[in-house]
């Protein structure tokens, strides 16, 4: 019997995920890397799934792959509808709406769909999935990419919410931070 995992890895390696760039790697190791990262976190089996399929859709920034939203209901069904929802929202969301609401404690979240300017609700708990998601997804990246300074103080927040291992992953990576001159 085939793992999850590597039913999950074969799909994305069927879309062509191997054969196409992200920050010095290519789209499949950086989705496994993530997943492995969420794993190491303690991550939920859904939370991991929506770890490896955070950027299906493409996303605010990463437009080098883009699932048809026709392909939606496939992707459910293959990862489950919650794992699904998080990778959307991750997909689409605004960054700015996910950022302004970082310190905020409340029982629900709107999240503006950065296409159609739509409001997602989040519950609590699936606003700080996502969260730790999205924070898990720079981490994995942060340094190849050198983009030490994208949305600093909104991820920095994040990870001060999420506390625990998410805190200590971004202080460790951020150590790493050279100096500049």
């Amino acid at each position: 019997m085939k793992s999850k995992f590597k039913e999950l890895t074969d799909y994305l390696v069927a879309l062509g995920t191997a054969d196409i760039g992200h920050t010095e790697k290519n789209y499949l190791a950086h989705a496994i890397g993530v997943y492995n990262d969420m794993k190491a976190w303690g991550g939920s089996d859904d939370l991991c799934y929506a770890a490896l399929f955070h950027s299906i859709y493409g996303t605010q920034q990463f437009q080098g792959f883009t699932l048809p939203l026709e392909r939606r209901p496939e992707v459910q069904a293959l990862i489950g509808d919650y794992a699904e929802k998080i990778a959307f929202v991750n997909c689409f969301m605004n960054r700015a709406s996910l950022d302004a609401q970082v310190a905020e404690i409340k029982d629900s979240y709107p999240i503006i769909h950065r296409v159609s300017s739509e409001t997602i609700m989040l519950t609590r708990d699936e606003y700080d999935d996502l969260v730790r998601l999205h924070l898990c997804d720079l981490l994995e990246q942060v340094e190849r990419a050198n983009a030490w300074n994208a949305r600093r103080a909104a991820y920095r927040g994040m990870a001060e919410r999420l506390g625990g291992v998410a805190l200590d992953a971004y202080d460790r990576i951020f150590a790493k931070e050279p100096a500049y001159n």
